[in-house]
């Protein structure tokens, strides 16, 4: 089987409330790769806010796609490493890694076709299902408005729900939680993210008021690239710290767990290095008892979630396009189960493809 074609395409996702008053639309830079034995395979990317996207469709034509044309796609491994080897000018970092991630995606998506299996079930399946938690409570939210939104995921059977600090007035967030903890009582528990606003001495000054509220985790307290205050918030709070959605490749996650920076590891598929990567990440995090709960992308990380020792949760947005795919996995008694179809199981419904395809 041969590589013969692979084309990309940008579409342009407009997000529902609540995601909305943040970001008014996601980009998703897709890559249709076609064999000469008629099986295709689908990858994307997707940047939140659209930001950078014409950057990450420029490396994927110009860098990527000539390295494929002729290449067997079963040979994901060794096609990963080439991706990643080839361009020596540049550290693989943002950019360049959601592209690779993108090409990645689209050949395990067509390896698995071949043989006639999900994802998941190559990847060594150790679970039918994962806990859901849902995400939401934006910052301009009502504590009424979050615990609205908070029952409609305990609705579904869900029994972990996170939300935002980063209200100017400091003591306003701890409020905000300990409003929150006394509304849902103690059988949900609250996840707080912090998404990067605050320095060490404040995030150590707002988690420690907030003990008494036995959150779950407290996520990214810091600027994701600061590594070593990311570990200084973590070794100085009693609440388990989770960060990496904005981390890269396997190097970038041993960095964390090097640094004793987090307990929880949320890898985003699209921006990590995809299937083969994530699964890399998650071996490693093993080694040391670090739980895995992937940022965003339900539909691709439940295929990895599935098929590790230390998976902890699946993160499901509160606003997301309800159009946007064919058949997506949905939410039962709390639990998301992966697609039972060959390849990832996933396609962008036609309807999306027409109204959101640049």
């Amino acid at each position: 089987m041969k590589i013969t074609k692979i084309t990309a395409s940008t579409m342009n996702v407009p997000n529902g409330p609540p995601v909305s008053e943040y970001y008014v639309s996601n980009t998703y830079i897709v890559a249709r790769i076609e064999t000469d034995e008629g099986l295709e395979g689908l990858g994307y990317t997707m940047m939140v806010g659209g930001f950078g996207a014409r950057s990450v469709r420029a490396y994927l034509e110009e860098s990527l796609i000539p390295l494929m044309i002729g290449e067997d796609p079963r040979d994901v491994g060794r096609l990963w490493q080439r991706m990643y080897e080839n361009d020596r000018g540049i550290r693989k970092k943002g950019v360049p890694v959601y592209a690779i991630s993108a090409i990645d995606i689209g050949l395990w998506d067509i390896l698995a076709k071949s043989m006639d299996q999900p994802v998941w079930r190559l990847l060594g399946a150790q679970a039918d299902k994962v806990p859901v938690y849902g995400s939401g409570g934006f910052l301009p939210y009502t504590v009424d408005q979050i615990v609205t939104e908070a029952e409609g995921f305990r609705g579904l059977g869900c029994r972990h729900y996170k939300f935002k600090l980063g209200r100017e007035n400091l003591m306003e967030n701890v409020t905000r939680v300990r409003e929150v903890r006394k509304a849902l009582g103690d059988d949900m528990e609250i996840l707080v993210d912090a998404n990067q606003r605050w320095d060490v001495a404040t995030n150590i000054r707002v988690a420690n008021q907030l003990e008494d509220c036995a959150l779950y985790w407290y996520e990214e307290p810091v600027l994701a690239d600061n590594i070593a205050q990311c570990a200084e918030v973590a070794q100085a709070i009693a609440t388990p710290v989770a960060t990496g959605e904005n981390e890269y490749t396997r190097y970038g996650f041993r960095d964390l767990i090097d640094a004793k920076a987090a307990q929880f590891l949320n890898p985003d598929i699209h921006r990590c290095g995809g299937f083969s990567e994530m699964m890399k990440i998650a071996h490693l995090a093993a080694a040391y008892d670090v739980q895995i709960a992937p940022h965003l992308v339900p539909e691709l990380s439940i295929h990895v979630l599935v098929s590790i020792p230390n998976a902890a949760l699946v993160e499901f947005l509160a606003g997301s396009p309800d159009d946007l795919w064919a058949d997506p996995p949905q939410i039962i008694d709390g639990l998301m189960a992966p697609p039972d179809r060959p390849g990832h199981g996933m396609g962008f419904s036609t309807d999306a493809i027409k109204r959101y395809t640049e």
